[in-house]
């Protein structure tokens, strides 16, 4: 059964429906963003089980109108390509993304950061490079879509001593944009289950408590962490 949150904090009713997809031992989260006056969907990351994307449309009646795009791994981009063709909407990526990853797609919109709304869905995106140069965060209401810049437990990798820079100006940004009752809807989870409140992130997460670049690099890119068996894709 999915889990689902109610989001009031703006115009307009919106659903967060949270779908756990899972392939061979990974395991992300996509996230269905519910505009019900409207009947409208956008979804966020999409992979791996494109039945469960569509059996929640069916369910909740709506028409998928869009596609956000945190970043260009595989594991979150899987499906944008078929659900664009099928509903024919747009995917949407980050301009530095784009240039950096050469993804293409006919329905692919490069973007900045200025929001724009769909329907009720009003959409906030927050360039976060780090663990891509071109990876973004979207605030929607109440939520934010965090990829894999932030999780609940811990934030992505980086490949270099830049991008770690990159990553922890990134968390800092996060760290005074967000409200504390924020809700967090990160790209994988290592324990608590997505939709924890910012405040809980902010006091529990490790690289949320460092003051200066030099000192989360190091600890970021400590031995044994650029592997991908660091992850149990829980």
């Amino acid at each position: 059964m999915n889990i689902k949150h109610i989001d009031v904090g703006y115009s307009g009713v919106i659903q967060v429906v949270i779908l756990r997809m899972t392939y061979m031992s990974m395991v992300n989260y996509s996230y269905m963003v519910l505009d019900y006056i409207n009947n409208q969907a956008i979804i966020v990351d999409p992979a791996w089980d494109m039945e469960k994307i569509e059996q929640t449309l069916e369910d909740t009646g709506t028409v998928l109108r869009g596609i956000l795009l945190t970043h260009s791994h595989p594991d979150h981009i899987h499906l944008a390509r078929p659900l664009a063709e099928k509903y024919h909407c747009p995917i949407w990526m980050s301009n530095e993304e784009i240039e950096d990853s050469g993804f293409s797609a006919p329905q692919l919109v490069g973007i900045d950061k200025t929001p724009w709304s769909v329907g009720q869905i009003q959409i906030e995106p927050i360039f976060t490079p780090g663990h891509t140069p071109g990876g973004m965060c979207y605030l929607i209401g109440n939520s934010l879509f965090t990829g894999d810049t932030l999780f609940i437990e811990g934030c992505g990798l980086c490949p270099d001593i830049q991008s770690a820079h990159d990553m922890f100006e990134s968390i800092e940004y996060l760290k005074n944009r967000l409200k504390p009752e924020t809700l967090i809807f990160p790209g994988h989870s290592y324990g608590r289950p997505p939709g924890q409140m910012f405040s809980y992130v902010l006091k529990n997460n490790i690289y949320l408590q460092f003051n200066n670049k030099n000192d989360f690099t190091a600890y970021r890119l400590r031995k044994g962490q650029n592997q991908v068996s660091f992850f149990d894709f829980k």
